[in-house]
């Protein structure tokens, strides 16, 4: 069992792939951040391959798949955010993709971004910048500020204390949802290498990647809307 819990924990440490020199200083690139550039750059091969010669008429299959996919996802974050948050659907659609693909890259021998407590922060501090900043632009900066004192002025400190708290609990989330299914699956290969962890892997890093990714953009989605009304 130590030398299980020794090859979880070397598993879990998040090193740097390189290192460059900028003015003199030495700033490492970590892993999550090369895997992520992986992530990005197939998706937008993916993307790329899927709208080639795109047409008005008589399109072909692929083009046709492109819409479908289009459509069903940003219907989806849509239903999330409402008719009012429409302008914010292509960036939640956006984080969908890339959380998503993040998560199930494991499969492929990588470790998923996701694991990395500095992205999962990212992009929650990412998000709640989104929903403030939609809740400026809908009461501009005056009813910004009279919101926090909604609906009785008693309640102004935990209302500001909510900017934390948000990203926090969606940082630790997914943070803690994806590194609990890395545990799980290192430990299935550790202990019955052979059929089970292949099953299991179907649910740990195909379809609970894909719920962790459309919870995170539900709540951000759900955030949003509660701003813009």
């Amino acid at each position: 069992m130590e030398r299980i819990a020794e090859e979880i924990l070397e598993q879990l440490q998040t090193e740097d792939a390189f290192s460059v020199e900028i003015m003199g200083r030495t700033i490492g690139i970590s892993e999550s951040v090369v895997v992520s550039w992986v992530v990005i750059g197939v998706v937008f091969i993916v993307c790329n391959i899927l709208t080639a010669g795109m047409k008005v008429r008589n399109i072909s299959r692929r083009q046709a798949l492109a819409e479908f996919l289009v459509e069903k996802g940003e219907n989806l974050v849509l239903g999330m955010v409402g008719e009012e948050g429409e302008r914010y659907v292509p960036y939640l659609f956006s984080v969908l993709i890339y959380i998503g693909f993040s998560n199930c890259i494991g499969l492929f021998g990588f470790k998923p971004p996701t694991k990395d407590m500095n992205v999962t922060a990212a992009l929650a501090i990412m998000s709640i910048i989104l929903v403030q900043a939609a809740a400026i632009r809908k009461k501009n900066i005056g009813g910004w500020l009279k919101s926090f004192t909604k609906p009785v002025a008693l309640v102004t400190p935990i209302n500001i204390l909510e900017l934390g708290i948000k990203p926090l609990s969606l940082c630790m989330r997914l943070f803690g949802n994806v590194l609990g299914a890395f545990v799980i699956m290192e430990l299935l290969k550790a202990i019955v290498p052979a059929v089970v962890p292949a099953v299991f892997s179907l649910y740990f890093d195909i379809f609970d990647g894909f719920l962790q990714a459309y919870v995170f953009v539900f709540l951000t989605g759900m955030y949003i809307k509660e701003a813009l009304e």
